[in-house]
C-alpha cells in the first residue's frame, strides 16, 4: 500500500494575551506563533482493512479517539466516505503537553497527508474548516508560513509569510504537566493578575520580528498564563530565573506551559546554554525557527 512520511514541527508562543472568556467556554486570545524545527515524524500507511490505528512508542500519548491524529483521519473518512484505512505511526520528538502544540501539529501533518494519499483533492478553505473542528492550534499549522498572528479561540490564523528571519532557542521543559482546563480555570478565577502585570500589545511583539535586536524582543514577549503556571509548576519560575542568570535577555513560556525558551544570537550560543543545563533534570533543546 502507499506510504507518506511527513515532518511535524512544533510552535512556540511569542506572545499570548488572554482577552476575555467566550459564551461557549473558550476564551478569546491573540497570540504571535513561531514554528520550530523540533518536529515528530509521521508516516502514513494506506490499509486494505479500512481501520485506523495510531501505532507510537511513547505511553503519555494516547492511540485511540483521543488522539488529534486519529480524530483528523477519521473526520476525512467519514465525511468522503473513504473505504481505504490507514496507519498513523508517530515517532515523537516533540514533549506532550507542554505548550508546544505536537497533538495540534501532528493532526494538522494528517490532514495534508492523508488529503494526497486517498487523493481527495481538497482546498486550503476546506482543509482549514476541518483543521478549526480539531482544535484552536491545528489552522496554524496548515499555513506554509513560519509565523502567524492569531485571534479568536486561535483558530483565526493570519500568516505572516514576509518574515523571513530564523531566531535561534535555547527550549527548556519541566517533567510537570499542566492540564490546559486547569490553567485557564485558575485564569478565570485570577484574571485581576493580568491587570497587575506590564502593559502590552501585540504591536511591540509584531514590530521585533522585523527588528535585529534581542533586547527589543524581549520587551514584546508576553505570556498571560506565566503567573498562573508558576504556581501550578515552580520549576517554571526557577527555569526562568536561570535563563536569565545565564544572560538570556528573551524568555518566556510557550502556552500554558510548562515549556521555557529563551531567544539567542545563534546556533552556537544555544548548543553552549544547552550543555551547560544538561542533567538539571530538564529536557533541553537548542532549536530554530522551522
Amino acid at each position: 500500500m502507499k506510504q507518506l512520511t511527513l515532518k511535524s514541527p512544533a510552535k512556540l508562543n511569542l506572545y499570548l494575551k488572554i482577552l476575555s472568556k467566550r459564551s461557549d467556554g473558550f476564551h478569546n486570545i491573540e497570540t504571535v506563533l513561531e514554528k520550530i524545527d523540533l518536529c515528530d515524524k509521521i508516516t502514513l500507511t494506506g490499509t486494505k482493512d479500512g481501520r485506523i490505528s495510531v501505532v507510537c512508542r511513547q505511553p503519555a500519548v494516547p492511540t485511540g479517539r483521543l488522539n488529534l491524529a486519529f480524530q483528523a483521519a477519521e473526520l476525512l473518512k467519514k465525511d468522503f466516505q473513504v473505504k481505504q484505512g490507514v496507519k498513523i505511526t508517530l515517532i515523537k520528538k516533540i514533549p506532550a503537553a507542554c505548550g508546544l502544540g505536537g497533538g495540534s501539529s501532528n493532526a494538522a501533518a494528517v490532514l495534508l497527508g492523508l488529503n494526497r494519499l486517498w487523493h481527495l483533492g481538497l482546498s486550503k478553505k476546506q482543509l482549514l474548516n476541518y483543521a478549526k473542528k480539531l482544535g484552536c492550534d491545528v489552522p496554524f499549522f496548515l499555513s506554509d508560513a513560519s509565523f502567524a498572528l492569531a485571534k479568536g479561540r486561535g483558530d483565526e490564523v493570519r500568516p505572516l509569510p514576509n518574515i523571513k528571519r530564523k531566531f535561534w532557542h535555547l527550549l527548556v521543559v519541566s517533567g510537570v504537566k499542566i492540564p490546559t482546563r486547569s490553567a485557564y480555570c485558575l485564569w478565570d478565577k485570577n484574571r485581576n493578575l493580568e491587570l497587575t502585570r506590564k502593559k502590552t500589545d501585540v504591536r511591540i511583539q509584531l514590530l521585533a520580528l522585523r527588528q535585529n535586536s534581542l533586547l527589543f524582543f524581549a520587551k514584546g514577549l508576553y505570556n498571560s498564563f506565566t503567573a498562573i503556571s508558576q504556581r501550578l509548576c515552580p520549576d517554571i519560575s526557577r527555569i526562568m530565573q536561570r535563563l536569565e542568570k545565564m544572560g538570556i535577555q528573551a524568555v518566556s513560556m510557550s502556552g500554558k506551559g510548562p515549556a521555557v525558551f529563551g531567544i539567542v544570537s545563534s546556533r552556537k550560543e544555544a548548543i553552549e546554554y544547552k550543555r551547560q543545563l544538561e542533567g538539571k533534570g530538564w529536557s533541553v533543546f537548542a532549536v530554530k525557527t522551522f
